[in-house]
């Protein structure tokens, strides 16, 4: 048995389809080649469990009542393999306050600790709302989701870790918040059409590990997933150079790598970027 390494960080590619129980069953597959690889933390793409926005509703009232299937999941997979996890997203018609969702529901990225226990939530806080030139056309992520506004960080065993989603990428100040917040680490989990992924996935995860010298672990869903759908993959770990050090074209598969704390400190010491902000 690989033995866990406490700063290895595992991305996990999936081509998810409309199938919730076979999306679970790759996921436990991936979680545990992640497992095999040394990982102690995993990060899943979004909407790993569930892809179909018509189910997202039905789904999301489930997650949030007694008997979750995915939460569940999440928690039996953490605990049974000692890992930490990101859950990627899925659908949660409750708010952080405990208040039901009536009309929508949250874009929600729940991490579990090897324990099997929830310590921490972040909902989506931009919607992808766009015309894409792709089978799909139009993309309007705030006809069944309520966007979240809470900025989150969560120690993990690999560092403080900053949580957000997908289109978020393309929103610089979420990313800047969560480097006022002092995180070695963000995470990504995405789906990224393939038309938008290949003109602007590597340039964006590179600029924003860039200028907020962080890691930024990008795990995505990357394949056909649907007659309508493809999504662009290249699931990959950036360090604060901007460097890719670990990717994964597409299918699903694992990426791995250590994420080096003392480089993210070392690199703030010598080029003290944020110190020398002059508008905010």
């Amino acid at each position: 048995m690989t033995e866990t390494v406490a700063n290895r960080v595992a991305a996990i590619q999936m081509v998810s389809t409309h199938d919730i129980d076979a999306n679970l069953d790759d996921a436990r597959r991936l979680l545990a080649e992640a497992a095999a690889q040394g990982a102690s933390v995993a990060v899943l793409p979004e909407n790993f469990a569930i892809l179909a926005s018509r189910q997202m509703p039905e789904c999301g009232r489930r997650e949030a009542g007694p008997d979750p299937q995915i939460r569940a999941f999440l928690a039996q997979q953490a605990r049974s393999l000692g890992l930490w996890i990101v859950g990627g997203s899925m659908p949660l018609a409750q708010r952080p306050d405990g208040s039901d969702i009536a009309d929508r529901v949250r874009a929600t990225c729940l991490v579990f600790d090897d324990q099997g226990r929830e310590v921490a939530r972040y909902d989506k806080i931009h919607l992808f709302d766009a015309m894409v030139e792709d089978a799909h056309g139009q993309y309007r992520e705030s006809d069944t989701f309520e966007p979240g506004d809470q900025v989150v960080t969560v120690d993990t065993p690999a560092g403080k870790l900053g949580l957000a989603i997908c289109y978020d990428l393309r929103f610089p100040e979420l990313f800047r918040a969560l480097r006022a917040e002092g995180v070695d680490w963000i995470c990504l989990p995405s789906a990224f059409t393939w038309q938008t992924g290949d003109a602007h996935w590597h340039p964006l995860i590179r600029a924003r590990a860039i200028e907020n010298q962080v890691w930024v672990v990008a795990p995505g869903q990357g394949g056909q997933n649907s007659s309508r759908r493809r999504t662009y993959g290249h699931s990959l770990i950036c360090d604060p150079w901007g460097r890719v050090v670990a990717e994964i074209g597409e299918g699903p598969g694992v990426v791995s790598a250590e994420l080096d704390t003392a480089q993210v400190e070392n690199l703030r010491t010598r080029m003290p970027v944020w110190e020398h902000r002059r508008l905010s």
